[in-house]
């Protein structure tokens, strides 16, 4: 009698570790997703790809678009004064350069003049649910794909 309960006790046992490895392997996959972590995305065209970030703050919105064209970037800051409605806007180009997931940019002319301290960004490509992000490896700020972002 203990034979056979002990023998079921183990069949069930390796069922639902089999059943929780599945989930928890899930998990973890999609953890790995979410932080960009072993995607190849390599095979990804970036190219004429426009991505956004949207900041809030007390006093201001600030928009930005990054445009992607071959090696070329166009960098735009809008900042939008929420206490007088006004409007400015900062339009730089540059270049960037890939490699793999990483994307570099470096944008040095403001408005087609040379600014002495380039902006820089360093950027991760990574993908969620179908979605391209860039993931700004120091500031930790996600730029969601345009695309992406006017269908929903």
């Amino acid at each position: 009698m203990k034979k056979i309960f002990i023998g079921i006790l183990l069949f069930g046992t390796t069922l639902c570790l089999h059943a929780q490895y599945g989930s928890i392997n899930d998990i973890l996959n999609k953890l790995e997703e979410r932080q960009g972590i072993n995607q190849h995305l390599e095979d990804v065209n970036v190219d004429n790809k426009k991505f956004v970030l949207i900041k809030e703050a007390e006093d201001h919105t600030e928009r930005d678009f990054l445009i992607l064209k071959g090696e070329n970037v166009t960098y735009v800051e809008i900042f939008d004064d929420k206490a007088t409605g006004e409007s400015s806007s900062n339009v730089f180009t540059g270049d960037i350069v890939r490699k793999k997931n990483i994307i570099s940019v470096r944008a040095n002319m403001l408005e087609n003049k040379k600014i002495p301290i380039p902006v820089t960004k360093t950027l991760l490509l990574t993908k969620q649910d179908n979605i391209l992000y860039l993931i700004d490896v120091n500031t930790k700020d996600r730029w969601i794909d345009e695309e992406s972002y006017s269908k929903k």
